[in-house]
């Protein structure tokens, strides 16, 4: 059933529902989740389908599940048929190879029924802190998926609106904090119900052949903008390519190496000679790949307009099967997003020679991830299980200057977790957290900075690690410089001091310090050319030592930090 025509008004409204719905559905998964990896980090994304599983609309969340959504409704269909969605059902998927994300990603979707007919489909997805994998919250030196926790393939959860107890009693069984995990599971299904009550509202008051036309009118809207914006791209092919720091088991970089061809309307980001499969946990599969070029895409192509099914129309992926971005079994996935984000990083680098104006420089790539876990004493030796990522600096670009300590483009909206939350939860203290002075790489526009974040240990605390992007580090465009890479120093200024990037299972006590620092951006456009005034802002703001104002910017502040004009306009001829 199709209409053929709606007025563009009620198009807009029906365009904007959508989306507030998956936001509805965001925040009652947010709300009524158990822990604090999603209910603070906010460590989610939901979306809302169609009858065949396309986009309508999808909440702020984590861009790295752009359009990735709805692979799991098109995959239970080919397995099973589209008649196996009955109403009162709900789905759970995890499986790496199928979704394309580690196993911690829990997709959990249901069909939406209206007078007997399907209409469309709510799905959610949120990282379940334990999974049962030989660590608790996930391995940084798995070698197999089967060290990494249990897998599901599509699998029923609810049947006629009615849990099944046999599967819930199975995830129970199988993780570390089942009651923790079956409340987040049962919030995700809550989300869905949400979805579905808004999505039949929305039917009753404008019709299933109204929706209809409308969804196919904002459907072409995106294509043919997309399709006008591609072919404003000169034709022509554009390469780049970026390392990882290791795999997590063997010390040697790990190519990404990209090819983009532009013709006409069309684009195809090609990843031949990228590294094979890794014996390391840094595999991804497919799915997630499409979805992380479609992140960059989107950040260059219409990045004001929301995603929906008409999007990516004029988009092609393709990856060698057996390299790290069409990982198959028994490959390690933990990591999956670390290619990914220099991915990213990359398809805006090849692309910034002939869309100046849309690319910026690099930002701090990766995650950087810190999780720990022990048995609290202040709660009679209770299991604790905390983590998080952390922020670092943004590129700058033609305009601006990168952001300062801000989530990286694979999580989007994921917070790091407040500190009053993570003092109350596990046993430590932040003592200092703050921007890392002079990691932004400098440039007319100058690089975002860096964060550090001090954990004073008040237990024996078992600590993972994963930090990435050192080889690679933020770059600039365009003259700009490139950014300083992280580093984690434990027990800083003793004579137990040692730097760490990556860690598994590392064993500290009582009195330990953990001091994590973030990498920043890369800068934008020569560096003398930054205003003189910026820097010296730069300087009083602590973003910028004394040092890199004389040595990089050309700009020489006396002791008062006024400018000493005479001094700086010599030292700025000189470097031109």
């Amino acid at each position: 059933m199709v209409a053929t025509h709606t007025d563009p008004v009620t198009t807009e409204i029906i365009r904007n529902a959508f989306i507030a719905i998956a936001d509805d559905m965001n925040a009652a998964l947010i709300r009524s989740a158990y822990t604090p990896v999603i209910y603070e980090g906010k460590d989610c994304s939901v979306a809302l389908l169609d009858a065949d599983g396309n986009v309508l609309g999808q909440s702020a969340g984590l861009p790295i599940f752009l359009g990735n959504l709805e692979i799991c409704v098109k995959l239970t269909a080919e397995l099973f048929g589209w008649d196996v969605f009955k109403p009162g059902d709900v789905w759970l998927m995890n499986d790496s190879y199928m979704t394309g994300t580690h196993l911690h990603d829990a997709t959990i979707y249901a069909p939406i029924f209206w007078q007997g007919e399907r209409v469309g489909f709510s799905c959610t997805r949120a990282h379940w802190h334990d999974v049962g994998g030989k660590d608790p919250g996930g391995s940084t030196d798995s070698t197999s998926i089967y060290q990494e926790g249990i897998r599901f393939p599509p699998t029923k959860i609810y049947e006629n609106g009615e849990p099944r107890h046999d599967i819930h009693e199975l995830i129970k069984r199988n993780v570390r904090f089942g009651y923790g995990t079956i409340g987040d599971m049962n919030a995700q299904v809550a989300a869905c119900r949400t979805g579905e009550q808004r999505v039949q509202q929305l039917l009753e008051r404008f019709g299933y052949e109204t929706i209809l036309a409308a969804r196919d009118s904002i459907f072409a809207q995106s294509e043919v903008l997309e399709r006008e914006t591609v072919r404003h791209i000169p034709d022509g092919t554009y390469t780049a390519e970026g390392f990882l720091d290791n795999d997590g088991i063997r010390d040697e970089p790990v190519a990404v190496r990209l090819r983009i061809d532009v013709e006409g309307e069309q684009m195809t980001m090609n990843l031949d000679g990228s590294s094979p499969t890794t014996r390391g946990p840094v595999n991804c599969g497919f799915a997630q790949t499409v979805s992380a070029c479609r992140v960059a895409f989107k950040m260059l192509i219409n990045p004001e307009r929301p995603v929906d099914g008409g999007t990516f129309k004029t988009l092609h992926v393709t990856a060698p099967e057996g390299s790290i971005f069409y990982a198959s079994e028994p490959a390690a996935c933990e990591w999956y997003f670390t290619p990914l984000g220099l991915l990213i990083d990359l398809i805006v680098k090849a692309l910034a020679p002939v869309m100046p104006q849309q690319a910026a420089g690099a930002h701090y790539g990766d995650s950087m991830v810190i999780h720990y876990a022990g048995d609290d004493p202040r709660h009679d030796g209770r299991p604790f299980l905390g983590g998080e990522p952390n922020p670092g600096g943004w590129g700058a670009y033609h305009n601006g200057d990168g952001q300062d300590g801000l989530i990286n483009t694979v999580n989007g909206g994921f917070k790091d977790i407040p500190v009053e939350i993570l003092e109350t939860k596990y046993p430590m203290m932040l003592r200092r957290y703050g921007l890392r002075t002079d990691t932004g790489g400098p440039g007319r526009f100058r690089g975002g900075c860096g964060v550090y974040r001090e954990y004073h240990l008040e237990a024996d605390t078992v600590v993972y690690l994963w930090l990435e992007r050192s080889v690679t580090p933020g770059w600039g465009l365009f003259g700009g410089g490139d950014a300083v890479g992280p580093d984690v120093v434990i027990n800083p200024g003793t004579d137990s001091e040692q730097h760490l990037l990556k860690a598994n299972a590392l064993e500290l006590g009582d009195g330990d310090v953990i001091l994590l620092q973030t990498g920043g951006g890369g800068g934008y456009g020569p560096p003398h050319e930054r205003e003189v005034d910026r820097v010296r802002r730069d300087v009083l703001d602590g973003y910028v030592s004394l040092d890199m104002a004389r040595q990089i910017y050309g700009v020489v502040l006396r002791d008062d930090l006024s400018v000493d004009d005479a001094a700086t306009r010599q030292l700025r001829e000189s470097m031109q």
